[in-house]
């Protein structure tokens, strides 16, 4: 079995379909999303549709309960997103930031697809996940204690803390010394997504302490990863932009 990490995909959908034929998954492995479905590129309603789907086509697949099902982490622009069907919250931040993408992308849907893609977003995300030691968020976590103590449940999906702290760390300082981040001490390797690699000039998975980060700027001009867990193999779409050449995403 492995376990793969799928970075940020932000209405991305033909790079999604490109990614995964390049993954080839099987019902063994362990798929893990790391959230930011939409809003971004065109498509954001094709990839909850392609995400629903997916869980369902392989859990037909499955003949052994122990074998893997997708889990699918909560990012902020998803919680943004379920916000605006819910709650009819038009946040003027979140519509400049890609949201005014997804809008137009529901528009003239189905009304029970719709409320469909609001019951996974509702339902079927998870704030964080944690199998093997690992840890698995959107963007991470800030109590010292772990996530399951944390007094507000939104910072695994908003929270840019300890990405930064990573990036910061002198790297010869060890684990057993008392300045070592007692957050990383936590788990033996955690992945995130939510801060786009392309702010440190790369568009490939970056890894600071026992940190790695997936997102590799598929909302901008990079494109789509996933990550094995297990052996670090990483599998890359085109440039998502070049799938959507009249678009501008959020560049």
């Amino acid at each position: 079995m492995r376990t793969i990490v799928i970075g940020d995909i932000h209405g991305g959908y033909k790079a999604l379909v490109q990614l995964m034929e390049r993954v080839a998954p099987t019902n063994a492995d362990q798929l893990i999303f790391l959230g930011d479905y939409v809003d971004g590129w065109s498509e954001s309603y094709e990839v909850i549709d392609y995400l629903i789907s997916l869980s369902s086509s392989l859990s037909r697949k499955r003949n052994n309960v122990n074998e893997a099902k997708p889990i699918f982490l909560r990012g902020n622009h998803d919680e943004l997103v379920l916000n605006y069907f819910t709650q009819e919250d038009e946040n003027e931040m979140w519509l400049y930031h890609g949201g005014k993408s997804t809008v137009k992308s529901y528009q003239n849907r189905p009304p029970e697809k719709i409320q469909e893609h609001i019951n996974f977003l509702k339902n079927g995300l998870v704030n964080y996940y944690e199998k093997d030691g690992n840890g698995f968020f959107h963007a991470g976590f800030h109590n010292l204690k772990g996530p399951a103590h944390e007094y507000y449940e939104t910072m695994s999906y908003w929270d840019r803390s300890l990405w930064e702290m990573a990036l910061c760390m002198d790297s010869n300082i060890a684990k057993d010394d008392l300045r070592y981040p007692n957050r990383l001490k936590l788990y033996n390797e955690i992945f995130i997504g939510h801060t786009p690699t392309d702010r440190l000039g790369k568009h490939v998975p970056i890894n600071a302490a026992n940190v790695w980060n997936v997102d590799t700027a598929a909302a901008y001009k990079g494109p789509l990863t996933a990550l094995c867990v297990e052996d670090k193999t990483i599998w890359q779409s085109d440039p998502v932009h070049t799938f959507y050449p009249d678009e501008k995403g959020r560049n």
